[in-house]
């Protein structure tokens, strides 16, 4: 095993979030290191830097009580040793066990039917809570099952004493309370799973999308076959073939064909669209109408699809700070209540004078009605399903820090070129001044910027592709934010790019007018373009949203002057810095970052140091892949920088939706513990609202799929 790389371990048996502390606690103590282990996810992730052998790190976390699953074959267990099979085999004892408070005479009341009907629901409380409680407490970390069991216990152990020792007390038989615990508490936890795989269903649904066959097109004795392969086998340069009705297996480049394609399911956008020769396609999409042949781009590892489904995973393992409020509360929660739950106890029966059975009905009350879970699961659980609800639309964030911060920003920035237009850049007008004609400059500036990743270099290429003889070079150098510098076989030197760049290598541009892009040949100016571009159609509405957000909008760009003053003037944006190196940018981002939190939103190579240097970066998915390696979120829809918009307010609706489940995991706390000390609910009541209070939690996280935000 590589010790560089994570290891991913799925694990059973986590009931609440101080399961996954413990199990936290215990790898930190075996010496692995960045230790994540997620009660929602059902996972541990760590690195194993000291080669510590994995059977070893297995054992120790299936003492603690838990079930490492290994392979797929460890998922199908018994029925019957399921959450859900063990609550239905207590059902119908406590149903019987209950009836007994209806029919106080009936033979219900005998203390041996009550004994045999209690015996094997405590039994599966036992096997249910027993071994997780018992490590933990080993561990110096009691969970949520350490409570259970005691209050269960008490009530149970208190009966068998008034069984036997005093068998005409019927005050001391609480059969009826232990099973009804174990069993509310076991329907608890069996609809907190369903309810936390709703909050979090976002990888599943993602993955869902993902054909798991591809029809492989190859040539044999000269004729076109096909066959079915597994998509994992899909590798680039592989020609697949994909129906009407298909969804589209890869990455890829049509090149037979032309379809409708329904990219709702990556993009977010509902309208399907037209593809044909030579444009993209993505993974996970369906072709509606058509028939085409692509050739595969990525493999399944590196497609737009998979890339997706691993972002999302990161970001669910990642901890915002709001969270380490709760995993404090919830390491300190259990000693507590059992202290809580002894003073209930003492006080109840020596101070207050009340009876025994009293005195243990108050304190099992404090110890059942307590719930730990619910401020565990606050924050991952509305963190998954705001991870979701903006993978889903089109929107990546990059980890669960990502959202807090985000939605605390006070300043942003746009890159101009790309970000706020369209970057369809087109030759307005070619001026020459040398002896190369207009056709042999075009030859130059496609071969030379078919090097850069600047939309306006790309752009170019697109529009001078198939108008053009591609020239060769044997040595070409990009100079960030400045141009492209080539040698060619004779030894000429080009130079392609900015005023800046011309500037730099003492190129004399004394002409008049200022042009955008630059071509010299051996240190003499030789042509010069004017380039137009476009706004994007949502631009405007995108920065007044974003002011009546009370953001700072600032552009931040490395274009002229002029033309930034012009696209700023047309969007309502009044602070504009242009002509801006990287290290310029970084300058002005520190110095708003020592005051703000700032959001840079760009895609170009030389965005990339910006995207870094701010509080969080936001790139679009048509973005150099540096970009998007620097940038904390990833926009999938290119076209509508309004999702800058949204993603902001997903993650403004996450935070409070977080702090909204915080609140009411502190307060049901507050409120129900001394209620039970003070002996006004009973056991039972306790175990059904520790239950509920869970779902109410989780519930509201999965509004948050839903709710309008925007």
């Amino acid at each position: 095993m590589n010790n560089t790389e994570r290891t991913i371990l799925e694990i059973e048996g986590m009931n609440c979030s101080s399961c996954a502390l413990s199990i936290e606690k215990k790898l930190n103590e075996r010496g692995v290191k960045n230790v994540q282990v997620s009660f929602s996810n059902a996972e541990a992730v760590f690195l194993n830097e000291t080669n510590i052998p994995l059977a070893s790190i297995v054992t120790d976390i299936e003492s603690l009580g838990y079930k490492v699953v290994l392979n797929e074959n460890d998922q199908h267990k018994p029925w019957y040793n399921t959450t859900a099979g063990r609550f239905y085999l207590t059902v119908p004892f406590t149903i019987v066990l209950m009836l007994h408070m209806v029919f106080p005479h009936s033979f219900l009341s005998s203390y041996l039917l009550q004994f045999i009907l209690c015996l094997p629901v405590f039994i599966i409380g036992w096997i249910h809570f027993g071994k997780s409680s018992i490590a933990s407490v080993l561990n110096k970390t009691p969970n949520m099952d350490v409570l259970i069991l005691m209050g269960s216990s008490s009530a149970f152990i208190y009966s068998m004493i008034g069984m036997f020792i005093m068998p005409d007390s019927h005050n001391m038989l609480f059969f009826e309370t232990t099973a009804t615990i174990i069993t509310l508490v076991l329907l608890g936890n069996l609809i907190e799973h369903r309810t936390v795989q709703q909050a979090t269903s976002a990888i599943k649904e993602l993955t869902q999308l993902q054909p798991q066959t591809a029809q492989k097109v190859y040539l044999h004795l000269g004729e076109e076959k096909t066959e079915t392969i597994n998509y994992k086998e899909v590798k680039p340069g592989d020609i697949l073939l994909i129906n009407t009705g298909d969804k589209i297996p890869a990455d890829g480049e049509i090149i037979w064909g032309q379809g409708t394609i329904n990219e709702s399911m990556i993009t977010g956008e509902n309208i399907p669209v037209e593809r044909s020769l030579q444009e993209k396609v993505l993974a996970g999409t369906i072709l509606e109408h058509g028939i085409v042949k692509i050739r595969a781009t990525k493999s399944y590892e590196e497609n737009t699809l998979s890339k997706i489904v691993a972002l999302v995973k990161e970001a669910q393992r990642n901890k915002p700070a709001i969270q380490k409020l709760g995993d404090r509360v919830s390491y300190i929660f259990v000693p507590a209540v059992i202290l809580i739950a002894l003073l209930t106890f003492i006080i109840t029966w020596f101070v207050l004078d009340k009876t025994l059975a009293r005195s243990l009905i108050n304190a099992i009350a404090v110890l059942v009605i307590s719930c730990p879970c619910a401020m565990g699961l606050a924050t991952p659980t509305a963190v998954m399903a705001g991870l979701g609800r903006a993978g889903k639309n089109g929107m990546l964030i990059k980890g669960a820090t990502t959202l807090e911060t985000l939605s605390g920003a006070g300043v942003i920035f746009f890159d101009k070129t790309g970000t706020l237009t369209k970057g369809n850049f087109s030759i307005k007008e070619i001026k020459l001044f040398g002896k190369q004609n207009e056709q042999e400059i075009k030859n130059l500036l496609y071969s030379i910027e078919s090097y850069s990743n600047h939309p306006i270099a790309k752009a170019l290429v697109t529009q001078l592709k198939l108008t053009t003889q591609p020239v060769s070079f044997k040595e070409v150098e990009e100079q960030k934010g400045l141009g492209i510098k080539a040698i060619d076989d004779l030894g000429n030197t080009y130079l392609a790019g900015s005023l800046k760049l011309m500037q730099a290598n003492h190129i004399n541009t004394a002409i008049n007018q200022v042009l955008d892009i630059y071509l010299s040949i051996n240190g003499n100016l030789t042509a010069a373009l004017l380039i137009e571009d476009e706004i994007k159609e949502d631009a405007a509405e995108l920065i007044s949203r974003l002011k009546l957000m009370h953001l700072d909008v600032i552009m931040l760009s490395g274009d002229k002057k002029d033309k930034c003053e012009a696209v700023a003037s047309q969007l309502g944006i009044e602070t504009v810095f242009s002509s801006q190196l990287p290290q310029q940018k970084l300058d002005i981002l520190k110095e708003y970052g020592n005051k703000k939190i700032t959001v840079m939103v760009g895609d170009g190579i030389n965005d990339a140091p910006a995207l870094s240097a701010a509080h969080i970066g936001i790139s679009l998915s048509s973005a150099s892949e540096v970009a998007i390696n620097a940038a904390q979120v990833v926009l999938i829809r290119p076209n509508q920088i309004i999702d800058v918009y949204h993603v902001i307010k997903v993650s403004k609706a996450t935070l409070l939706t977080i702090k909204q489940n915080l609140f009411w995991a502190f307060f049901y706390n507050v409120i129900a513990i001394p209620v039970a000390a003070a002996g006004y609910l009973s056991p039972m009541i306790g175990a059904l609202s520790m239950a509920f209070s869970d779902v109410i939690v989780v519930g509201n996280s999965i509004r948050l799929k839903f709710k309008k935000i925007s």
